[in-house]
């Protein structure tokens, strides 16, 4: 038998070995760190036979696939067991891997909250201290069955019950055979192999996530291969819960949700003030690059939608309106826009458009609903209603690759002036619901990828994530604390133009469909806003800031030269606040660096007396006194607007 490995030697084994045989023939190290096998593509476990010619590739522990595997038999395998042991009453359900770790659901008449992942942690490692095999049966419905029946447990019989499977049902046993796990594998071979763990948050979850099932307990966990990895890992958890935009946001008043407008914003009015200020930064950018901004209605007949494909592609994610227009015997039925690409299609159907017209470039801060569903929802990184930095570039085949280009120069100015200088490009294919023949899709795929390669950009293939009309670039930026954020797209769409007419008159006097491209640089604004919010952990560049500079008085005998201070920056365009307040200065200053205030003028009779003011900034325990008209020049100045 003929095993292929990833250099593309061939190694000859006998029928029926393992992945443990093969590694062990290759080397010793490599059968020191093996723990599973991958086999055309399929993960199995280690010790599975191999009775096939195949491409193989041994999984070690040190391997991003090694540490999936090792977490998945943390849940399915320790965390299960010790679940089974401290809660006998409990019934199992399902254990999977997520981001970063691995949780389980199960069901038990006792209270598990935070306190109860001590003793469940001590009961893992006890597990775990036994340095198990663990071993594969395969059993029959009928058997396996009856294994969970005997052992009451009814979730896994409703598993099985629902498979449509009839025998090799693979149920994971530890030496000691008192517990078995119904799993789809692979796991470890033995648990030798767990690295560090720590148990990190319980809560309520619905089988199946289907609310008209009955509440489940969760219990959430990371794994790393080190202690040193876990540590790392748990301090950044706990700098990305200090930046928690929903927690900045309500220590600086910007926003708030409520149950009444589910996943939809209540700004306020320094929120408000950021919005407002990144929407004019983008608008005079968008003018620097030859944008036509336009607006769109929000409420549009169901009959374009159908046209467009979103009807049928899009329909579960749309809010829908029916109105009895004056009495009408059928009503009419609308939805809020989820996007405006099929209105500014109408905006360049209006009139004939020639080659020379082309490129074509409109704009639209958008306001658009989606509906999510409630589980998805997060603060402002996932709402139901936001405004987009939308854009359709209307333009022949040929001039794909230079409006690429111009794209992404733009996005690169963008994120640098906001403060993000890396992003990573991920080139999306076609994905299983789309509009369109796959000879238009193999153009469009051939036609963007050809664009990214000949700028000399490195970009990234996710198959199977384009939009449903076009394959697309998703650019992906990272954050201070090297998070991943995907914002800005560039969708190439050969379809729409097409479905709803739209054409331009060529150099030979016939009739083309245009080239329609979908961008947007910081996509949602609502998102994008949580991410600058997260990024800067709340002190936001002088010229984001919605307050710059709070003038606070020591004493009421100087507020008379804080009202003059006061009019000057305002004056000057600087969003200025005096604090007369009856406080002492420490409680204001306080006060104000809570809500991040960039800069805080501190007044006393001193200062009045000299034109000074002691000026502090945010991070700064010091505060130095400088004349006011140097601090005044200093201030404008750094008010500049990209």
């Amino acid at each position: 038998m003929k095993l292929t490995l990833p250099d593309n030697s061939i190694r000859d084994i006998e029928a029926g070995s393992c992945g443990f045989d093969l590694a062990k023939d290759i080397g010793p190290g490599l059968a020191k760190d093996a723990v599973a096998i991958d086999i055309n593509g399929e993960q199995r476990d280690l010790f599975d036979p191999i009775n096939e010619d195949a491409n193989v590739s041994i999984i070690t522990i040190n391997s991003e696939e090694g540490l999936e595997i090792m977490r998945h038999t943390l849940a399915a395998q320790v965390l299960a067991r010790a679940i089974k042991t401290i809660y006998p009453d409990s019934q199992l359900a399902i254990g999977p891997t997520i981001k970063d770790g691995f949780y389980y659901d199960f069901k038990t008449n006792k209270t598990v909250s935070i306190d109860s992942l001590h003793d469940i942690e001590k009961e893992m490692k006890k597990i775990i201290d036994s340095k198990s095999n663990i071993t594969k049966k395969l059993f029959s419905r009928k058997d396996a069955l009856k294994v969970f029946n005997d052992n009451k447990e009814p979730y896994k019989k409703l598993i099985i019950e629902d498979s449509d499977q009839k025998n090799d049902f693979q149920l994971y046993f530890q030496d000691d055979n008192q517990f078995a796990d119904l799993c789809r594998g692979p796991h470890l071979p033995n648990l030798s192999f767990i690295g560090s763990f720590k148990l990190t948050r319980v809560s309520g979850a619905y089988w199946k996530g289907d609310s008209n099932n009955e509440m489940l307990t969760r219990i959430y966990g990371t794994a790393w291969a080190s202690e040193q990895e876990l540590k790392k890992h748990l301090l950044e958890v706990e700098e990305a819960e200090k930046r928690d935009h929903r927690k900045l946001g309500k220590e600086m008043d910007l926003f708030h949700f409520q149950d009444e407008a589910p996943g939809m914003v209540f700004w306020h009015p320094d929120g408000w003030t950021i919005y407002r200020n990144l929407r004019n930064f983008v608008r005079r950018r968008l003018q620097a690059s030859d944008y036509i901004e336009v607006n769109t209605p929000q409420v549009i007949d169901r009959k374009l939608w159908e046209a467009s494909g979103h009807w049928d592609k899009y329909r579960e994610n749309m809010y829908i309106t029916e109105i009895d227009e004056e009495h009408a015997n059928e009503k009419r039925v609308n939805a809020l826009k989820p996007m405006n690409c099929p209105g500014h299609v109408q905006i360049y159907n209006q009139g004939i458009k020639s080659y020379k017209d082309l490129p074509l470039k409109y704009a639209e801060f958008g306001l658009c609903h989606r509906y999510e569903p409630s589980g998805t929802m997060h603060g402002l990184m996932r709402v139901r209603a936001f405004t987009q930095d939308d854009g359709h570039i209307f333009c022949t085949e040929d001039q794909i690759e230079s409006e690429t280009g111009l794209f992404i120069e733009f996005l690169s100015s963008l994120y640098e002036d906001l403060g993000f200088k890396e992003f990573d490009i991920k080139l999306s294919t076609r994905p299983e619901m789309r509009v369109g023949s796959d000879k238009t899709w193999d153009k469009a795929e051939e036609a963007l990828e050809a664009a990214i390669k000949n700028l000399g950009y490195p970009y990234r293939i996710d198959e199977g994530d384009g939009a449903f009309y076009g394959p697309k670039l998703d650019f992906v930026l990272t954050d201070a604390i090297g998070r991943d954020w995907q914002c800005g797209t560039f969708q190439l769409d050969f379809n729409l133009a097409e479905r709803l007419d739209a054409y331009y008159v060529g150099e030979d006097g016939k009739k083309y469909n245009p080239v329609m491209i979908h961008r947007a640089v910081l996509g949602s604004f609502e998102r994008f806003i949580g991410i600058l919010i997260e990024n800067y952990s709340g002190k936001l560049p002088f010229w984001l800031a919605p307050k710059q500079v709070v003038i606070a008085t020591i004493t009421s005998e100087v507020d008379d030269y804080g009202v003059e201070i006061l009019n000057k920056l305002k004056d000057a365009g600087i969003r200025a606040e005096l604090d007369i307040r009856n406080e002492k200065i420490s409680y204001k200053v306080r006060d104000h660096s809570t809500k991040k205030v960039p800069i805080i003028l501190a007044l006393g009779k001193n200062e009045k007396n000299n034109e000074t003011v002691s000026i502090r900034r945010i991070g700064s325990n010091d505060s130095i006194e400088i004349d006011l008209k140097t601090a005044l020049k200093e201030i404008i100045q750094e008010n500049t607007i990209y």
